[in-house]
């Protein structure tokens, strides 16, 4: 997501949140050029299976209507490049039981289109 951010043509502010008082509030808070909040919950997975926790899950789901975005990047293996798959926070619940078959906003190996994932974010 750093690298995202630092590829992209535009001005992001990013605060990675790190607290156990709230549990389930993703791990970065995005700000962009025009005052606008995201936050991003990020998740590293070898196999389909993305680990969201209960409160994680609640979080995405209350929030939905908000900007709120769960990045997965899928570990390379010995035969398969690493991928990565942006979700809005809506598919929380899909994501946590189905793992990533569900269909993702944005999908990639490899070469990560960043300036388009974060324009997914967040429109100009």
């Amino acid at each position: 997501m750093k690298t995202g951010m630092q590829k992209s043509p535009r001005t992001w502010k990013s605060t990675r949140i790190e607290t156990w008082a709230m549990p389930g509030i993703p791990d970065v808070l995005c700000c962009d050029e025009n005052g606008k909040f995201h936050f991003v919950e990020l998740k590293a997975t070898s196999g389909n299976a993305v680990d969201l926790r209960p409160h994680q899950v609640a979080w995405l789901t209350n929030h939905s209507h908000a900007s709120v975005w769960v990045l997965v990047r899928k570990l390379q293996t010995k035969t398969k490049p690493q991928m990565i798959y942006l979700y809005h926070g809506k598919d929380a619940m899909d994501l946590k039981l189905e793992g990533l078959k569900v269909a993702p906003v944005y999908f990639s190996d490899e070469d990560f289109d960043w300036v388009k994932i974060m324009s997914l974010i967040s429109p100009i």
